[in-house]
């Protein structure tokens, strides 16, 4: 016998504490374009896997992340939709898909630093404004000189 129940969906690790279940990954192969001979013309090889966010269960603050990251990859449906072509296999396009979502989902998983605000320190200030007047002096050479 197998590990799982039978009556429990198999289940996909993604990325830390994300798993989803894998009817949730939806694959489709299209035509890939570009060059490629007669493989590209004959096969469908290009991978396109659709998930809805609904079915990652993600924490609300990663699922904002992963919406602000994801950009045109997300549909008005809450889909991500990802797709690989770069491949001339179908398994490996659809691999490469995975990879993809896995790597977003990473990605978002990561708390950003807190910015901490600074300010430079006194000798700084100094050594720009010196360099400002360098800059400025160096200019004012290079003008003609005034007859008063």
């Amino acid at each position: 016998m197998s590990g799982t129940a039978p009556n429990r969906p198999k289940q996909i690790h993604l990325a830390p504490g994300v798993w989803a279940p894998a009817r949730a990954l939806r694959y489709s192969f299209v035509q890939s374009s570009g060059p490629g001979g007669q493989n590209v013309n004959k096969r469908s090889t290009k991978a396109v896997l659709r998930v809805a966010l609904e079915d990652l269960a993600l924490r609300d603050e990663v699922e904002t992340r992963l919406r602000a990251s994801a950009g045109h990859r997300l549909t008005q449906e809450d889909e991500l939709v990802l797709s690989s072509d770069e491949h001339r296999s179908q398994r490996r396009n659809r691999e490469a898909c995975l990879d993809l979502l896995r790597a977003l989902l990473v990605e978002a998983s990561k708390r950003p630093k807190t910015r901490k605000a600074t300010k430079p320190s006194r000798g700084a200030v100094q050594r720009r404004i010196d360099e400002k007047k360098r800059r400025s002096e160096t200019k004012s050479r290079r003008k003609r000189p005034r007859d008063w």
